[in-house]
């Protein structure tokens, strides 16, 4: 009966107050009979249970703690964000160099090919550093079998991807610089598609090995590699893309004449090569669904990157100082938005399902001040990452000027106009897009059960180069307008 139930509990209430209160009792008062036992393991349970940590009471709005305070955030991400910069410095030496040579003069379409090319590391590089960093974050990447399968499974898959955009890059190329003229050369097509597909398929095989390295490490020294694996990728992919490139171009320039085979074979064995890589690829559990949903992304950002490419193929025409300054200001703005991307997409991992968000995000689209105000969690980022852009873009113009490279002089009023356009792409343009694109585009694909390890960071970098070359290309002119016009600006 319920009355004898309760009547029973309240005895042995009072037995445990006489207990707690120093009173003395029989061994026979600490037995449970096993008449009471039945009635009274919900009550010991009850009296039992753990106190609330700090954790659980945090109220639902609030995110969660992610351990990294903003000084080890700013070392961890400004220590590979100067190599980075480095590596662009480097890219834009040689891109410096390699206009003047005879296949950038008489194929000029190479050009369009440029920011498409560099591009690859947000498309395919950025995007495994994301996936992989998430996976290490997450301890899928602890077990040494489990490790050797995602290797192999997204080296075969960045190597499919790589193909396939190369051939198309060289194909907007030719359609952006030809159609315009009415003209069409077949030598140049072959050159420009079978240098793309080489460039491409190399530069994505190197880079690969060198993002697995760099995550395997950090993993075992303790450094999240959401915050240093998408710069290294920037760091070694445009030097190492641009020289490709241009040294791919070159050879089968010089071979238009004598070995006309060359072009035609390299083409015919990156198609024969590009379905082993989708079946390598469609048999690894994890890049199964990449492969097939993985191409609207990086497609998209190769259309947008050669729309960057048209402008500077135009601008160099008339400036040319702008090209060694041109990866610089483009990959600035793609390697910090790739950082924010890359931890956004991890704390969503960790905190939420994917198609839900967590408890305490409100929805998809925030203000702006909360983007970028609010205290803690991703607005914290976000205010660090900004910080770096003008000593960034300072210590890397000044590193190009120490070298004496470029055809432009940094005097005051070049400083002064170029660091505007740093700052409108990074402190106005790349705040209110990209950095807070950033944050809508991942919410929207999460929700829309879209992984954003796989899609956000294309589309963010590709709007980083678009961004940067137009407004460089603008600050040059403006140079040319108000009247600082050495040989430096416009030749």
């Amino acid at each position: 009966m319920p009355s004898k139930s309760r009547g029973r509990n309240r005895a042995h209430r009072r037995k445990h107050r006489k207990m707690d209160s120093g009173g003395s009792s029989g061994e026979g008062e600490l037995e449970l009979s096993g008449e009471v036992a039945a009635g009274d393991t919900e009550l010991l349970l009850n009296m039992t249970k753990e106190k609330p940590t700090k954790a659980s009471r945090r109220p639902p709005s609030e995110p969660p703690q992610d351990g990294e305070g903003v000084w080890s955030i700013t070392i961890q991400v400004f220590i590979p964000f100067l190599v980075a910069g480095l590596g662009m410095v480097g890219a834009g030496l040689v891109l410096d160099v390699v206009q003047h040579w005879p296949v950038f003069r008489v194929v000029s379409e190479v050009f369009i090919l440029v920011p498409a090319l560099l591009g690859l590391k947000g498309n395919l590089e950025m995007t495994l550093a994301s996936r992989l960093s998430t996976h290490a974050n997450l301890g899928h990447m602890d077990s040494p079998k489990e490790q050797w399968s995602m290797i192999i499974g997204n080296l075969s898959l960045i190597q499919c991807q790589a193909i396939v955009v190369g051939f198309l890059a060289s194909l907007a190329a030719m359609v952006m610089g030809w159609v315009p003229e009415g003209k069409f050369n077949l030598d140049h097509g072959l050159l420009l598609c079978a240098s793309s597909l080489v460039t491409a398929s190399l530069a994505s095989f190197v880079l690969g090995l060198v993002m697995v390295a760099v995550i395997v490490c950090s993993r075992h020294c303790n450094i999240n590699p959401d915050n240093v694996a998408t710069p290294i990728a920037a760091s070694l992919g445009d030097l190492t893309t641009l020289a490709l490139l241009s040294w791919i171009s070159s050879l089968l320039f010089d071979a238009i004449g004598n070995d006309r085979w060359l072009a035609p074979l390299i083409i015919f064995g990156g198609i024969f090569l590009t379905p082993v890589w989708a079946w390598v690829a469609s048999r690894n559990p994890y890049t199964r669904e990449v492969l097939s949903s993985g191409w609207v992304p990086v497609i998209s950002a190769m259309v947008i990157s050669s729309v960057g490419g048209l402008i500077l193929d135009f601008t160099v025409a008339n400036f040319k100082g702008i090209a060694v300054f041109q990866p610089v200001i483009n990959g600035v703005g793609g390697n910090l938005v790739a950082v924010q991307a890359s931890r956004i997409s991890t704390a969503l991992h960790k905190d939420g399902k994917i198609g839900k968000l967590p408890l305490y995000e409100s929805g998809i689209c925030m203000n702006p001040w909360s983007a970028f105000c609010k205290p803690g969690g991703h607005a914290r980022t976000a205010r660090v990452l900004l910080l770096m852009v003008v000593p960034g873009h300072l210590i890397f113009s000044y590193t190009i000027s120490y070298l004496q490279a470029g055809h432009t002089t940094l005097t005051p009023i070049f400083v002064v106009i170029y660091l505007i356009a740093a700052l409108l792409q990074l402190s106005s343009f790349q705040v209110v897009l990209l950095l807070y694109i950033a944050h809508i585009m991942i919410y929207w694909m999460w929700v829309r059960k879209i992984d954003p390890d796989n899609s956000a960071i294309p589309y963010l970098t590709a709007l980083g180069d678009l961004l940067g070359t137009g407004l460089l290309a603008l600050a040059f002119k403006v140079l040319y307008v108000i009247g600082d016009r050495d040989s430096d600006v416009g030749d």
